[in-house]
């Protein structure tokens, strides 16, 4: 089975849609599929990680004077019109059968679709959004609580819907790290706070974070770990401010260890992208701060079930962390119900026709 990812990295979108591409990838190729992958160059792509995985990337040239569609919110992040990048994609993809396109962009919609039709056997569309019009043949939305009357409107008549956070795409490492973290939260504690306001953190959003911290009253013994990727444009001047903090503060970088960082941590300050769903699996009590515009759904609908303790500002982070074992537990309780680390597993079977 052959498979080819349309997906994009940069300093604006993030890494999280090419990180769980990944992720279903690795699945995919454990069952035999050839999986490749298409990516504009944008500033902060992540096309050598990709590589790294052994992985064939086709590379979209990105220009210095761009015409852009403006049909769609997030047109701006695509580097091209849509009918420029199918244009693109159709000289990479029309040498081989392609059994499986998976597109994972919010730039994208059913004219890009339409144009590359006579190039793939089947489609498969990863959003969060349900903001715009698609032609496949399975849509993957994992925002918890996501329901099919939310796409009707944007979908075909027998396209499958593959909806909620059950469906979320998370490494298997958070699966085998799941019982251990819930069991150990039986007893709240509060030693070891983690960081996490995404790969990238355009806005510097950490260090803003930090300087908060500082006028916390955390235990003297506190251990805080900042988690953030290599292509963020704010490292070292996080790296500086965390030598300031009156607590042992460790900054780690592109980390291969997520899922037991986050087992092995009390609290997390986190944004509401990606890594929600992985602090979820794990029942990591979770302060929430929404970065992104995209982000405030998953955010409303966590806070409103009780599965993250959700802030309008970073200025309220004292009065929810001062005395936090009141509601550690509860909020554990609640998040590790909502994903259960298995849904790239699920996805996949349905991509391989049920035969994992």
């Amino acid at each position: 089975m052959r498979v080819v990812f349309r997906v994009d990295a940069s300093l604006q979108m993030g890494t999280g849609h090419v990180m769980r591409c990944l992720t279903l990838t690795q699945v995919l190729k454990e069952n035999g599929a050839n999986v490749e992958f298409i990516c504009r160059r944008h500033k902060g792509n992540l096309m050598d990680k990709i590589r790294s995985n052994g992985l064939v990337v086709h590379e979209l040239e990105m220009f210095e004077e761009t015409e852009v569609d403006t049909s769609l919110a997030h047109s701006h992040w695509l580097g091209a019109t849509q009918q420029q990048d199918a244009d693109d994609c159709v000289d990479m993809l029309k040498a081989k059968k392609n059994d499986w396109l998976i597109v994972d962009h919010y730039a994208l919609d059913e004219h890009w679709q339409k144009r590359l039709k006579p190039y793939y056997e089947k489609l498969m569309v990863i959003d969060d959004l349900a903001d715009r019009k698609h032609q496949c043949d399975i849509l993957l939305d994992q925002t918890f609580g996501r329901q099919q009357g939310d796409y009707l409107a944007f979908t075909t008549k027998g396209c499958e819907l593959l909806l909620g956070s059950q469906y979320a795409l998370l490494r298997p490492e958070f699966s085998k790290w799941r019982p251990y973290s819930i069991e150990r939260r039986s007893h709240s504690e509060f030693k070891q706070l983690l960081i996490n306001m995404g790969g990238v953190d355009v806005n510097n959003v950490t260090e803003n974070v930090l300087d908060e911290l500082k006028l916390c009253n955390l235990p003297n013994d506190m251990n805080i770990i900042v988690v953030m990727g290599g292509s963020a444009p704010h490292l070292e001047s996080v790296k500086s401010k965390a030598i300031t903090l009156p607590y042992k503060t460790e900054v780690k970088v592109d980390v291969g260890n997520m899922a037991e960082i986050m087992a092995n941590s009390d609290i997390a300050i986190g944004a509401a992208g990606a890594t929600t769903w992985e602090r979820c699996c794990l029942g990591l009590p979770t302060i929430q701060i929404v970065i992104a515009k995209n982000q405030v759904t998953i955010a409303k609908s966590l806070a409103e079930s009780g599965a993250i303790k959700l802030l309008k500002s970073i200025g309220s982070i004292s009065r929810v962390i001062n005395n936090p074992t009141k509601w550690m537990l509860n909020v554990s309780n609640i998040a590790r119900h909502v994903t259960d680390g298995l849904g790239v597993k699920r996805v996949a079977n349905v991509l391989m026709d049920n035969k994992l």
